[in-house]
């Protein structure tokens, strides 16, 4: 194993707790933190409202972005992410509300019925971010992989959505890592 691997390895750890931290300490305060990321989500948003835009179903201790997702489907086509095979891009799904959901794999709930879409707008979550717009994810790459093919075939506008206690001044950073274009926190939103 490469000093890389294992440096993101102990890396993950430390974020996972960090994330759980600042997740806990929300809840603790009447969900306040997540509020005001997801206003400060749907604000940035404005100029994207309409477009196809894909948020994901939130696991353990990441940010919810169902609460912003049901306000964007208000408005235009929501999406989230369908795992279809290990090392493979992201599929995703039209999604809204009130749709019938089944356990998908990593177990994040995906739609009973698949009706496929091409997102123009990605929300992503993350372990950890640095302000220069890189994500730590799990390890699977199938967010770089995603980002990568949509921008391969066109502009699309990746958004990480955490929780300022999930930052990292030291992020290590390889060629197949997929930039975001901006990050949002309940404190600020950063754009690259």
């Amino acid at each position: 194993m490469s000093g890389a691997v294992l440096s993101k390895t102990a890396l993950r750890a430390q974020a996972k707790v960090a994330r759980e931290e600042a997740h806990a300490q929300s809840l603790a305060q009447g969900g306040a933190a997540a509020r005001q990321a997801v206003q400060l989500l749907l604000g940035f948003l404005q100029p994207h409202v309409g477009q196809v835009i894909a948020g994901y179903m939130p696991l353990g201790s990441e940010l919810d972005p169902r609460p912003a997702m049901t306000e964007l489907s208000m408005h235009g086509p929501v999406a989230v992410p369908v795992v279809e095979a290990k090392a493979q891009p992201l599929r995703f799904d039209l999604w809204t509300p009130e749709a019938e959901l089944k356990p998908g794999a990593f177990g994040a709930a995906i739609p009973k019925i698949s009706q496929p879409v091409v997102p123009e707008v990605v929300i992503v979550p993350m372990l950890a971010f640095n302000r220069a717009g890189h994500r730590l994810g799990y390890g699977g790459g199938f967010y770089d992989r995603t980002l990568a093919k949509l921008r391969a075939d066109g502009p699309v506008f990746a958004v990480g959505l955490a929780y300022a206690g999930q930052e990292a001044h030291e992020l290590p950073v390889e060629p197949t890592d997929a930039p975001l274009d901006a990050i949002v926190t309940e404190r600020e939103v950063l754009t690259f």
